[in-house]
């Protein structure tokens, strides 16, 4: 049992770390890299490719956060992998509801909605990844 929530635990601070470390580097080199198109984070906020990269490393980390809360339990990996991704998408939900949606987020709503339906198969796969790696697919 202990083992159980340690492997979910460590799932979601694997998913944390890696999609704010993804994004603390990839933010900066967006603006470097365009500043007439991402002069600053507002604009970043607002332009779609930018939106679409962030919803492809944040997928990312959640399918890695599923990966290793699978590494860390002792069976039902897969089913670990989709504990964690359905505590995120409870955890972004929260976040999306909570005051004023457009003041406290710059993001867009339709960017957050993507994200909540992609969270779950994400988690899924990642599990399910290491799963097969283990031979354990159930």
């Amino acid at each position: 049992m202990i083992r159980s929530v340690l492997a979910v635990l460590a799932g979601l601070v694997v998913l944390t770390i890696a999609s704010f470390a993804v994004e603390a580097a990839v933010d900066p080199l967006l603006m470097h890299m365009f500043p007439g198109a991402l002069p600053d984070a507002a604009a970043l906020s607002r332009s779609f490719p930018a939106r679409l990269l962030m919803l492809a490393y944040t997928t990312f980390s959640i399918g890695l956060g599923g990966y290793v809360a699978a590494c860390i339990a002792n069976r039902a990996k897969i089913w670990h992998a989709f504990i964690m991704g359905a505590i995120e998408v409870a955890f972004t939900f929260y976040v999306m509801i909570v005051g004023p949606f457009q003041e406290v987020h710059q993001a867009p709503r339709w960017g957050w909605m993507v994200g909540l339906l992609l969270m779950l198969p994400a988690a899924s796969l990642g599990g399910l990844i290491r799963a097969r790696q283990t031979r354990e697919v159930r």
